[in-house]
């Protein structure tokens, strides 16, 4: 899996960056996450994408994402997670 997503990351911002689709140099942060959702789910998943753009002025990623982990019982440790800029 690492090594796919190592190429989507890749071409994907080589993609970007070719159609000058942001302002400067696009590059994704280190590593990532993935997680799978059942087909039920869908709609759910639609309209959560459709509202994300309200539905972050209210909660930062961040903390969206540490919500998932705790929800899920994902062990992790935080220090790792995000580099603070």
């Amino acid at each position: 899996m690492s090594a796919s997503i190592r190429d989507i990351k890749a071409n994907s911002s080589k993609w970007i960056n070719e159609k000058q689709l942001v302002k400067g140099k696009f590059e994704w942060q280190e590593g990532f996450g993935a997680f799978t959702l059942g087909h039920s789910q869908l709609p759910t998943i639609i309209n959560y994408i459709k509202k994300q753009e309200e539905h972050h002025s209210k909660k930062s990623f961040k903390e969206e994402y540490l919500q998932f982990l705790n929800a899920y019982e994902v062990d992790y440790k935080e220090a790792y997670l995000f580099d603070e800029m």
